[in-house]
């Protein structure tokens, strides 16, 4: 009855509940269904013997009525013979073994019921692991397109981040434009403000060099200014 315990037990479980608890539910089924003809084994075994039992049940209440059956046609024999005496002695045999028609009947009812349930039990195990078996493919193929599905999440993911990480650079690209722009402009103003005090500096400055004219005019006025004193 252990096994029988076992059984229930099994087909009582929630298969797809399992796959969730599981880290890789292809082989978790693969596992599974191992185990179902396993116990479908041992179901097998103990189915045999106790239909054995049944029909070793059915052979003994049979036979007690075969032997009822023949002692009272013995008894009749007897009786046409003039033979009271031995037709009592049948009688009296054949209430014995009506005494115990009663009890091997009632256990070969049992055993016929026990019977029974095992083969339904057994017939519904055959029936169970035929439609896993045909559940399996279609399990392993969704498992596949689940996997797949993970892998194009976790792609989708990384070019999410990858996409955070570009707007990142590009924030630091004109980040650093405007500090280049900034730095020019400040390099254009600096450079302006240098050449205007150099065209004042050269407003003020004695030429180095003047021209031979005017340094041969100035030398003419002297002269006259000489000769005219």
């Amino acid at each position: 009855m252990s096994i029988l315990a076992r059984f229930k037990d099994i087909m009582a479980a929630n298969f797809n509940a399992l796959l969730d608890k599981v880290e890789d539910p292809e082989k978790m089924i693969d596992q599974y269904l191992r185990n179902l003809n396993s116990d479908l084994g041992k179901v097998k075994s103990e189915t045999a013997a106790i239909i054995a039992e049944e029909r070793r049940a059915k052979r003994e209440y049979d036979a007690n009525q075969e032997e009822i059956a023949k002692l009272e046609q013995y008894a009749i024999k007897a009786l046409e013979a003039g033979n009271e005496a031995d037709a009592r002695k049948f009688l009296e045999r054949k209430a014995a073994a009506a005494a115990n028609a009663e009890s091997l009947h009632k256990a070969w009812q049992i055993a016929a019921a026990n019977a029974e349930r095992m083969r339904q039990l057994h017939d519904k195990l055959v029936s169970d692991i035929s439609e896993l078996e045909k559940r399996r493919s279609m399990l392993k193929a969704k498992w596949s397109v689940a996997k797949t599905q993970q892998r194009i999440n976790q792609i989708t993911s990384s070019v999410t981040d990858s996409g955070r990480s570009l707007a990142a650079f590009e924030r630091m690209e004109d980040k650093i434009n405007r500090e280049l722009d900034k730095a020019e402009a400040l390099a254009d103003l600096n450079a302006g403000a240098a050449d205007d005090i150099e065209e004042l500096k050269a407003k003020y400055d004695t030429p180095s060099g003047a021209s031979i004219d005017d340094e041969l005019a100035a030398l003419k006025a002297r002269i006259q200014g000489k000769e005219q004193a």
